[in-house]
């Protein structure tokens, strides 16, 4: 894997490319099989879900389960939830071989992540973000990229201070929520956007409420901006960078070509090759159903009549689904190439030895560790956001676009 990201320098993209399209961190749904999705239609640079650095650091599970990456995830930040030095710079330089960056969470306002001390509320401790941004950046060489994704304050001069002083730090690029922790919605705040740019020399990503490849060309003409990433835009019309207005047909054999080829292991390729099955079974290698249909239940959104919509949304197999893909829009699963499939392996990721800078860093006295629940549990449940939908009396009219609150 170092191979492949080796030279790769993320700020390259920010001088080769006018506007930079980016795939935002979302829980749950920025994972490998939607990061290779976006990747075909025009998508820049993608960021994994967020993970929390402790449990990363500290637990063989977590790492397995919340960060897997193949030869077609390139480039890749992998961004971490963090309050301490040790935790955040232990977590980039153990994934630093395997992706081109790593991201501080300081944007998300989900109540669990603020009772930790994380997400929008390390905000509140600028000297702290500081210390860890400067740390990462003097442990981890060039062209790895440090950044920070952040949402306003409610004091807007105080926004653009940390972004300057960030900026001092040694920030490679800056990714802003333009809007406070306390807004899930509305406008967001163009004026500050500006403002950032403008008192900023590194690259800075807006985020927020784009909806169209064409809001980000008109939101780079109001704000001056160098990127932009989207989240719920992308999970109901993955090809919005490509310019299109609603998910292709083309882009559900995509994905559906993508999931089946991600559960087949790289041993059995050969054995699939001589005899496709073209089914994915009820518990497969490497993708979770949940992971599959909900992605599904998203795109066919905006494409689905209202009572086959109803139909589709409550399947529950992986049989059930691709029978009704085959029926309705005569879609089966597609084996992959020899060439397409190997890039599309998830790599044995090893962090043998890595543990060295967090084992330095963390302090001697560090409470004993208790694996946190809350990010893998969602690999067996559906997920509250989508449930509530699921389950409203009215969820045949309603804008699947709106579920995603968590770092949108």
């Amino acid at each position: 894997m170092t191979d492949k990201i080796a030279n790769l320098n993320i700020l390259d993209l920010f001088k080769d490319k006018d506007l930079v399209k980016v795939c935002a961190p979302m829980v749950r749904y920025s994972k490998l099989q939607f990061r290779n999705l976006v990747k075909i239609y025009n998508c820049d640079l993608s960021f994994t879900p967020m993970i929390l650095a402790d449990s990363f650091c500290q637990s063989e599970k977590a790492r397995k389960n919340e960060f897997t990456t193949n030869l077609l995830d390139v480039p890749l930040i992998t961004q971490f939830a963090a309050n301490s030095v040790h935790d955040f710079v232990g977590a980039a330089y153990l994934s630093s071989p395997h992706c081109n960056g790593a991201d501080l969470n300081c944007g998300c306002p989900q109540r669990w992540a603020k009772e930790q001390g994380l997400g929008c509320t390390m905000l509140k401790k600028p000297e702290l973000i500081y210390d860890i941004i400067r740390q990462c950046r003097n442990r981890i060489s060039k062209p790895f990229s440090v950044s920070v994704k952040m949402r306003l304050l409610n004091d807007l001069e105080q926004t653009v201070d940390i972004c300057k002083q960030l900026e001092m730090c040694g920030v490679s690029f800056l990714s802003v929520h333009a809007r406070t922790a306390n807004q899930l919605g509305g406008d967001i705040n163009k004026v500050v956007l500006k403002l950032i740019k403008e008192n900023c020399n590194v690259p800075v990503i807006a985020n927020g409420g784009i909806t169209s490849l064409e809001k980000c060309f008109e939101l780079q003409d109001e704000t001056g901006c160098d990127g932009f990433m989207v989240a719920n835009g992308l999970l109901t019309n993955p090809t919005l960078f490509s310019g299109s207005s609603v998910t292709s047909i083309s882009c559900i054999q995509n994905w559906t070509n993508i999931c089946y080829n991600s559960t087949i292991a790289y041993s059995n390729y050969e054995k699939e090759l001589k005899k496709p099955k073209w089914t994915i079974s009820e518990k497969p290698y490497n993708l979770t159903f949940q992971c599959f249909h909900h992605h599904l239940v998203f795109m066919l959104e905006k494409i689905l009549p209202r009572k086959q919509k109803q139909v589709f949304n409550n399947l529950r197999t992986f049989s059930e689904v691709l029978g009704f893909l085959e029926t309705y829009f005569n879609i089966k699963p597609q084996l992959y190439e020899p060439e397409q499939f190997f890039k599309s392996v998830a790599v044995d990721v090893d962090y043998s030895g890595r543990d060295e800078v967090y084992q330095e860093l963390k302090p001697t006295e560090d409470l004993c560790f208790v694996e946190k629940e809350i990010i893998y549990d969602c690999e067996n449940t559906d997920g509250k956001y989508f449930n509530s939908k699921i389950s409203m009396e009215d969820s045949l009219d309603c804008d699947w676009s709106n579920i995603f609150f968590e770092n949108d």
